[in-house]
């Protein structure tokens, strides 16, 4: 990942509505959520949200796919690996191992 796009995708997250987006879609996983459903259950107005949904999307954080009349997002599983896989390249002086057990235990919280 570049550094440019890295930028993008943390900016994207460094704001509190899309945030909370992206967190309620992780807990969606790959099924996502109607774009609606999403307005609603945050409590923001549905163009507010379209706008945060767009942005997320150019991130490379969040995919959408038409299912009826609806627009459904989802997580990009692509997307988040790369950006985690910039986040934690040079880690640990280049001994991966060393942060193994901090990924695992992040793993184990949230899942």
């Amino acid at each position: 990942m570049e550094l440019s796009a890295a930028v993008e995708a943390l900016s994207a997250l460094g704001q509190e509505s899309r945030l909370r987006v992206f967190r309620l879609l992780v807990k969606c996983g790959p099924d996502g959520m109607p774009a609606g459903e999403i307005a609603e259950q945050l409590k923001v107005p549905a163009n507010t949200m379209s706008s945060h949904l767009a942005v997320l999307s150019r991130a490379g954080l969040v995919s959408s796919r038409k299912e009826g009349r609806s627009v459904v997002y989802a997580i990009d599983v692509e997307g988040i690996r790369k950006l985690l896989a910039f986040l934690v390249q040079d880690c640990c002086q280049g001994k991966p191992t060393v942060c193994q057990p901090l990924i695992a235990a992040a793993l184990a919280d949230c899942c």
